[in-house]
């Protein structure tokens, strides 16, 4: 008889946790197995999070954590920062421990099939593909029809909630994730100073060795929170917040109050504007 794993990534956002919650409903004869890769950077609004879903679960979320942390292997990559060209972050403190946890049950024939927070809004957006032929990929949001707002409805109806993150950032994923809008880094040097002083000093050793790269596009983490540019960068946000809001087009069914993502002002495309591995 074919041995078989079931198991469900979360990462401390709104759709893999919203995906949790619908396959415990959905099909609560499965043994899922629920696990977080863990880089030692994220958020604590990420943390406390995950305590509230596995509260609703009733299983724990397994930590996974890289044999080796962001220092070792930033050291590695010669103090190149990662980007959106070269997400090695990804590769090294995601992917890896997750191809670990499971290489020896998948080449000792066992069949894992894994279930990944892919919404019905997002036709052309795909998850994380391994190439071992044991592996077997599922989006159940999407083939159920649950967009983004059946997400949030999802974690509503659980009382699980949204991350408390949502209030100031679109997406979870390290303090000094590279996929953050300029407004997202004022707000993370006001709410966490010290994991942005982290991320400048990051930044300044990266400079110093020729990181073609900084954690911001066009700019260093010093220049953007210089007073006059916060402000710009605040003022531009609330225009293009308003303008955003202006053109929704009327609807007696939705929340007026309801939040706007920071991607949704900047109109961010999720496909390319986020990876699926850290952020779902």
């Amino acid at each position: 008889m074919t041995r078989e794993r079931h198991i469900l990534g979360v990462s401390g956002g709104r759709d893999s946790a919203a995906l949790a919650v619908h396959m415990r409903n959905a099909r609560p004869d499965l043994e899922l197995e629920y696990f977080f890769t863990d880089t030692g950077k994220e958020l604590p609004e990420v943390y406390a999070f995950l305590d509230r879903l596995e509260g609703f679960l009733g299983r724990p979320i397994q930590r996974l954590n890289p044999d080796r942390g962001f220092d070792f292997w930033l050291e590695e990559y010669g103090n190149f920062l990662p980007s959106p060209r070269t997400r090695w972050c990804t590769r090294q403190l995601k992917l890896k421990p997750l191809e670990q946890w499971l290489r020896a049950d998948l080449d000792d024939g066992v069949t894992v099939h894994s279930y990944v927070a892919i919404r019905a809004d997002e036709p052309t957006r795909e998850g994380y593909q391994s190439t071992h032929p044991n592996m077997r990929v599922h989006l159940p949001l999407r083939d159920a029809g649950i967009d983004k707002r059946g997400v949030v409805e999802l974690l509503e109806q659980a009382d699980v909630g949204e991350p408390s993150y949502y209030d100031w950032r679109s997406r979870s994923g390290c303090t000094f994730c590279f996929f953050q809008q300029k407004i997202e880094w004022v707000r993370l040097s006001e709410r966490h100073p010290d994991a942005f002083a982290e991320a400048v000093g990051y930044e300044k050793t990266a400079l110093r060795d020729g990181s073609p790269f900084t954690w911001s596009h066009g700019e260093s983490l010093l220049e953007l929170v210089e007073p006059e540019r916060v402000e710009q960068i605040k003022a531009d946000y609330e225009r293009r917040r308003e303008r955003l809001i202006h053109r929704r087009p009327a609807n007696p069914l939705a929340d007026p109050d309801a939040p706007v993502d920071v991607d949704d002002v900047y109109g961010i495309d999720e496909a390319s504007g986020s990876c699926v591995t850290c952020h779902k």
